[in-house]
């Protein structure tokens, strides 16, 4: 079939190839000299004449070797035209007294109790098991030692077409029985699938199935068509194809009845590749039964991008890729009325976008929460999803937060605060576990707002505390050292200049809550886990150096009389109080008096 099959015109319904059909029932082996077998024995109508003409020219394959090409006859020569050596080598030879071929490989030593790497080296091929390729009767061709990198280009190419013949195998082996797919006999079209590296493969279809299951193929294939072609099988290429194997999967499925159960074994990916075929061949129930895969099943993240942008690109919007997009894309009607979401009893958030309505809520779910542990994984979380949205959208009202809701969740949490500690120094400590969860979710609060660098109004409004500061020693410091630790993550911004403020608003906050950290500074250091101690120390100490010398002065001679009667329960900020020490008396004694020099420096201008 395939030599009359060469001899018929072939229908290309892309850009022309020279591709030769494979017949995928038959294998195809071509031994081309000198790269299979042995070399034949020399006979007396060999031509002495010929051999010195091309010294270089392999010998002719030994006829026991299969291929396509038909070999010419040789000319013959009077055996007076051999020289004498010759002659009585090839007397010798036809006497049986030489041979020519290789000699056998030496056997094994049957004393040892395993072989030498030698002797496995010898007999290398006794000890590599047949392929899969070779059992089916599919021979590859070896490269020969020493060959040139370009010629090895044609051996890798066939190696490719050759597990492509295996995975098409496959893929024809797990068709059910009966099914027609390339089946030969009663097949009416030959179709060669070529991609655009030179790999092909023949499959043997049906042109009623095509015809019924692909508008593409209906214009192409027509009865018209049809009865112009003088013979049967008709021969069809098409070339230039993305993906043969994906091609042929694609019309594998023309001949399943269940579509939906044929894709259920596959992955994303490949589906995404069926899913193109299909629209590129207008085959509508392959495009339907692709998108309700991908609508149903579970993708990775990493597959999120490919959906969305091979549906994008499809334009399949009218057979329903839009109800897969909305997996991966969050559209609002603008008739969508957000509803009303209150942060802290305060907050109305009717006017902002579903992007934010949806993490306001979730930053609200949080501030409420009542387990403890699942406050701290969600608190991660939610920082999380709030850091990558300000990263990826710029910090844009559609998608993240604004300033403002996030101050209002602060005011909310600071109001709570203020109402349990009222209580709290009134006696009432039905409800004080509430100063160290409300006091938790401002130290939170104020971490996503340094972060975002619009901590400053926050400092701001805390220093200004004065009266949740003088109701601080009236509560037991096991329920309020959490207070003092929104206390010290401001004096470690301040310190590290994440926080920018005036020196007023500085020196206001020292004065309102360095005394109430000092008492809790004990409580904070046991009872805290994970507290960073010397974070803490260098952001006051750094904080009080920002100051002008004489407020050092006097806080930091406070410090070290409380530091002298208090030791551990008192944080250590020697580094900061050597700072101000050389500041205000080392260099005045070792340097010129600025005065002085300044009124040197007026003499001069008036002279």
């Amino acid at each position: 079939m395939a030599a009359s099959s060469r001899s018929r015109p072939l229908s290309k319904l892309s850009s022309p190839s020279h591709l030769v059909p494979l017949d995928l029932s038959t294998s195809w082996c071509c031994t081309p000299h000198g790269l299979g077998g042995h070399a034949p024995a020399l006979s007396s109508s060999s031509s002495p004449a010929r051999a010195a003409a091309h010294p270089m020219e392999p010998p002719p394959a030994s006829s026991s070797a299969t291929s396509s090409y038909a070999t010419p006859p040789q000319p013959s020569y009077a055996p007076s035209s051999y020289p004498s050596s010759y002659t009585k080598f090839n007397s010798a030879l036809n006497a049986g007294l030489l041979n020519p071929m290789s000699p056998p490989p030496l056997p094994l030593d049957k004393t040892r109790s395993s072989p030498t790497l030698f002797d496995m080296m010898a007999n290398e091929q006794d000890y590599h098991p047949r392929s899969a390729a070779a059992a089916a009767g599919v021979h590859s061709i070896p490269a020969p030692p020493h060959q040139p990198h370009h010629q090895l280009q044609p051996v890798r190419s066939m190696d490719r077409q050759m597990l492509l013949q295996d995975r098409i195998a496959d893929l024809i082996g797990s068709c059910s029985p009966g099914n027609q797919f390339n089946d030969a006999d009663s097949s009416d079209v030959r179709l060669t699938l070529s991609s655009k590296d030179g790999l092909s493969v023949t499959l043997c279809v049906h042109r009623h199935i095509l015809v019924a299951h692909s508008r593409f193929f209906a214009a192409k294939l027509s009865d018209r068509w049809s009865k112009q072609q003088r013979t049967l099988p008709h021969i069809v290429e098409i070339s230039d194809c993305d993906d043969v194997e994906v091609y042929a999967e694609t019309l594998r499925l023309m001949y399943c009845k269940d579509l939906r159960r044929r894709l259920m074994r596959e992955d994303v990916n490949k589906v995404l590749g069926i899913l193109k075929v299909s629209a590129a061949i207008v085959f509508d129930a392959g495009v339907l039964s692709c998108l309700e895969y991908l609508e149903a099943a579970p993708w990775a993240e990493d597959d999120d991008e490919k959906v969305a942008a091979l549906l994008t690109q499809l334009h399949l919007e009218n057979s329903g890729a839009g109800e897969v997009l909305k997996r991966v894309s969050l559209e609002l009607a603008p008739s969508v009325v957000v509803e009303e979401a209150e942060v802290g009893g305060s907050c109305n958030t009717g006017n902002s976008s579903g992007g934010e309505e949806v993490l306001l809520r979730l930053l609200q779910v949080v501030l409420e929460g009542k387990d403890e542990k699942a406050r701290r994984e969600m608190k991660g979380l939610v920082s999380k999803m709030l850091r990558e949205n300000s990263t990826s959208r710029g910090g844009a009202i559609g998608g993240d937060l604004r300033k403002e809701s996030l101050y209002s969740a602060c005011n909310g949490c600071l109001s709570l605060l203020c109402e349990q500690f009222v209580r709290a120094s009134e006696g009432d400590h039905s409800e004080v576990a509430q100063i160290a969860r409300q006091a938790d979710n401002l130290h939170w609060m104020l971490d996503i707002l340094v972060e975002r660098q619009i901590a400053e109004e926050f400092l701001r409004t805390w220093a200004m505390q004065t009266e949740l500061a003088a109701m601080h020693r009236k509560v037991p410091a096991i329920h309020r050292y959490e207070v003092s630790r929104v206390t010290a993550r401001l004096f470690v911004g301040v310190g590290k200049g994440q926080i920018l403020v005036s020196k007023e608003a500085r020196c206001q906050l020292l004065s309102t809550w360095l005394e109430p950290f000092y008492e809790d500074f004990g409580w904070m250091r046991r009872a805290c886990k994970g507290l960073d101690r010397h974070l803490i120390e260098d952001g006051l100490a750094n904080t009080i150096l920002t100051l002008p010398l004489a407020t050092q002065q006097e806080i930091l001679l406070a410090w070290f009389n409380r530091f002298l009667n208090s030791g551990e329960d008192c944080p250590n900020i020697q580094r900061g109080f050597e700072v101000w020490w050389r500041r205000a008396f080392w260099k005045r004694n070792s340097e010129p008096e600025l005065p002085s020099r300044l009124r040197i420096t007026a003499i001069c201008e008036n002279s």
